[in-house]
C-alpha cells in the first residue's frame, strides 16, 4: 500500500502526533513508541534533517512550519544537521524492544545516530 500509514487517526490528528514526536526526537535524541509510528517518525525526521543541512533562511522557514518549538529548530540547525554533513540519509535508528504489556503492540525505540 503506497503512501503514508494512517495509524488509526484522522489526517489532522496524525499530522499533530507526528509533529510532536519529531520535535521530541530532536529535543531528547530518542523516543519510545510502536514500530509503525517509529517508521513514520523516521520518514519525517530524516526529511527535515536533510532540509536543515542546507542551512539557509528558506530551509529554516520550512522546518519552523513543522517543528513546534523554536529552541528545537535552533538545536537542529546548530547541532544536529552539521553533525550529519558528510552523510546522505540514515540519520535515525529503530531498535525493536518487544511487546507492550497491555495490548501486545510491538514497541521500538527510535533514536538519532551519533
Amino acid at each position: 500500500m503506497p503512501g503514508t500509514r494512517k495509524l488509526g487517526r484522522t489526517s489532522d490528528q496524525r499530522k499533530a502526533m507526528l509533529r510532536a514526536m519529531v520535535t521530541f526526537l530532536y529535543e531528547n535524541g530518542k523516543v519510545k513508541t510502536t514500530v509503525t509510528r517509529a517508521k513514520e517518525v523516521r520518514n519525517m525526521a530524516e526529511k527535515y534533517i536533510t532540509i536543515a543541512k542546507k542551512g539557509d533562511l528558506n530551509a529554516r522557514r520550512q522546518v519552523m512550519a513543522f517543528v513546534t518549538k523554536e529552541d528545537v529548530v535552533s538545536k537542529l540547525f546548530n547541532d544536529i544537521a552539521p553533525s550529519y554533513s558528510d552523510k546522505n540519509g540514515g540519520y535515525t535508528r529503530i531498535t525493536k524492544i518487544g511487546q507492550r504489556r497491555g495490548d501486545a503492540a510491538e514497541m521500538a525505540i527510535i533514536e538519532l545516530v551519533k
